[in-house]
């Protein structure tokens, strides 16, 4: 067998398997055997951790296959693309990808071609150009991408972003919000991300790894934030004019492929947009 290498930061965007399916794939492979290759990238490995660590475990014999990437971005891209499309995510998790993928893109962003590397389209302009709002084009493609809109993806870097502070304090803490263990929202997660400090994160993350982690209490006399209804009937109208397009289409694929998860994801996205604007309100 090749040499093959854990990355960890690879590894954790692989959510948890429960005890149930976790024990379903081990049985299916002591049966079975590993019949599909795992997926490397050089020697690391990008796809089929789990089935990796049960075939190491009982001496299964495996095969591999190669993909290449031109930057371990482009890879981690790939690996968010791949799970998304593959798994039946919680919300926050599609939320933390979709977010990772839109700052890992945006990442990819070099002002001296005006290119981005991964996706090859026009970003932004030579530096003696004038520059649009950095990341525009990346969010509305990834928008199109995961059938949910600009603000959504906006959002959901915010997410990315606080989690990703969070797991750098506490990994635990991290995973337990990203399986939903950890009732923290995604409204907190982008209050953070804008305007929490190092030490509200720090202290965040430590009560969520010790079990005392308690949900910020809202003042119900609050008076609601100026300007909070401007733009609602258009984000309405975007999200049902998105909505309608994507419909028919992913229906009539599912349907002709008897594909289940790409159904689940177009209706997911669709419950995304819906939730943006009821919170909006």
């Amino acid at each position: 067998m090749c040499e093959i290498i854990i990355d960890e930061q690879f590894k954790s965007l692989l959510p948890a398997l429960d005890k149930q399916t976790y024990a379903q794939l081990e049985e299916s492979l002591l049966e079975n055997g590993c019949m599909h290759p795992l997926v490397l990238w050089d020697k690391i490995l990008v796809d089929g951790h789990n089935r990796y660590e049960i075939c190491q475990k009982h001496g299964i014999e495996f095969k591999t296959a190669n993909k290449e990437f031109a930057s371990r971005d482009e890879a981690l891209i790939w690996i968010i693309s791949t799970q998304v499309g593959r798994r039946n995510l919680t919300p926050m998790q599609l939320s933390y990808f979709r977010g990772l993928h839109y700052k890992t893109d945006k990442k990819m962003v070099t002002n001296e071609t005006g290119r981005n590397q991964h996706s090859g389209e026009k970003e932004v302009g030579p530096q003696n150009e004038a520059q649009p709002p950095q990341g525009q084009k990346t969010a509305g493609r990834i928008a199109d991408q995961y059938n949910v809109s600009r603000a959504t993806i906006n959002r959901d870097a915010q997410v990315a972003e606080a989690l990703d502070a969070i797991g750098e304090i506490s990994a635990a803490a991290k995973g337990e919000i990203l399986s939903g263990a950890a009732s923290i929202t995604r409204q907190h997660l982008q209050e953070l991300a804008a305007s929490g400090s190092k030490d509200e994160i720090r202290i965040i993350a430590e009560s969520i790894e010790n079990g005392t982690y308690e949900k910020p209490k809202k003042n119900a006399e609050a008076s609601p934030p100026e300007g909070v209804f401007l733009g609602i009937l258009d984000a309405l109208n975007e999200a049902i004019a998105k909505m309608a397009e994507v419909y028919n289409a992913e229906m009539r694929l599912a349907e002709s492929e008897g594909d289940a998860t790409r159904l689940r994801s177009a209706l997911r996205g669709h419950i995304d947009m819906l939730e943006d604007l009821y919170r909006s309100l």
